[in-house]
């Protein structure tokens, strides 16, 4: 009887302790998984205050607004903050708030909001290399091939798009991808070959090749760009107004956006290879998979970073926002004595 009881009561101790997807980190004090915690927290914090700024700097900063390209960069930052908010879903779980609820139905909820916000910042950044692409190869007709309306139309789809892609899983095709599997159920619910292929043709494989090949064909071009300027100059001198110099001012911006798509593609990449080896599987590890999941994450903050710290426009409006933000905290200030009044002058 005794023995009966003592496994009874390591079976409940068993399922009552929380789920540790790296088995590392696990604190009897606080019931909790420490590092895990300790991440994911860290990560929610930076992605919602990191894009919060720039959605602020955006609206607070009218330069920013004469590329058409700042649209999808704003379409991003809402997309990054919408996925700092969606890891509020397991760091409210690994810190014992979201006890009672339906771990599969939630699971799923999770996986397939972050899947759809990254579809919509990697069709963004596809589309802003294709707008500037069009900028740059056809700069007379620019204005009439890519109108306010076009764009509002192409922002939607992206949308509609990203969610359409990633709606199978809700019908048993299998697991969108990998985020962090801080539920139990998460661990069990396996990815399917032909999902996977279905989702690298449909979205990542089109949208590394346009990256590709519109950069590719910019930095090309402007190069070509420069070299005719360097022997115009070195004929005939200084011309003013210089041809060829907002094609140079256009190769300044798609560099920093350049900067943006790459570190977006360098950070993703692991998770995709890890993503497609445990899908045919070949390899499957479970720190591996939580650091894959999160370093890819973890590009929602660096976006919003990379482009502070590359465009003199955005730097601008960074400072005006924070002056606006002093200007407000000193008009809140309680007033003191009233300043005395001035003496009256003495004329001779």
């Amino acid at each position: 009887m005794r023995t009966l009881n003592k496994m009874n009561a390591t079976e409940l101790n068993h399922s009552t302790e929380t789920f540790c997807l790296l088995d590392i980190g696990y604190s009897q004090i606080f019931n909790t998984c420490l590092l895990e915690v300790a991440v994911v927290l860290f990560l929610t914090v930076l992605i919602i205050s990191g894009n919060l700024v720039v959605i602020f700097v955006f609206h607070c900063a009218p330069l920013l607004s004469h590329h058409t390209t700042s649209s999808f960069i704003q379409t991003m930052a809402y997309a990054d903050f919408l996925v700092g908010v969606s890891c509020l879903i397991p760091s409210l779980s690994l810190l014992h708030h979201l006890e009672g609820v339906n771990e599969k139905l939630t699971c799923m909820v999770f996986s397939y909001m972050v899947c759809v916000l990254k579809s919509v910042s990697m069709a963004s950044l596809a589309c802003v290399s294709i707008d500037r692409y069009v900028a740059i190869t056809r700069p007379l007709s620019y204005t009439a091939l890519v109108t306010p309306c076009r764009l509002r139309t192409c922002i939607a789809l992206i949308w509609l798009y990203s969610a359409l892609i990633f709606l199978p899983s809700f019908f048993g095709w299998g697991k969108p991808g990998y985020h962090g599997d801080v539920f139990k159920w998460c661990s069990t619910w396996d990815t399917q070959p032909l999902f996977t292929a279905f989702i690298v043709a449909a979205l990542y494989a089109p949208a590394a090749f346009t990256v590709c090949f519109t950069y590719a064909h910019i930095f090309r071009i402007c190069r070509q760009h420069t070299r005719q300027i360097s022997e115009r100059r070195a004929r005939f001198g200084p011309q003013d107004p210089e041809p060829g110099e907002q094609a140079c001012t256009d190769k300044r911006y798609a560099t920093v956006l350049f900067r943006i798509t790459s570190v977006f593609y360098l950070l993703w990449l692991p998770y995709i290879i890890y993503f497609l080896l445990e899908s045919a599987g070949i390899y499957h590890h479970a720190i591996v998979s939580f650091l894959t999941t999160w370093l890819a994450i973890s590009n929602s903050f660096c976006n919003c970073l990379i482009y502070s710290l590359s465009n003199s426009a955005f730097r601008k409006g960074l400072k005006r926002l924070c002056l606006l933000c002093l200007q407000r905290s000193d008009t809140k200030k309680p007033l003191g004595d009233p300043p005395a009044p001035p003496r009256p002058a003495c004329h001779v």
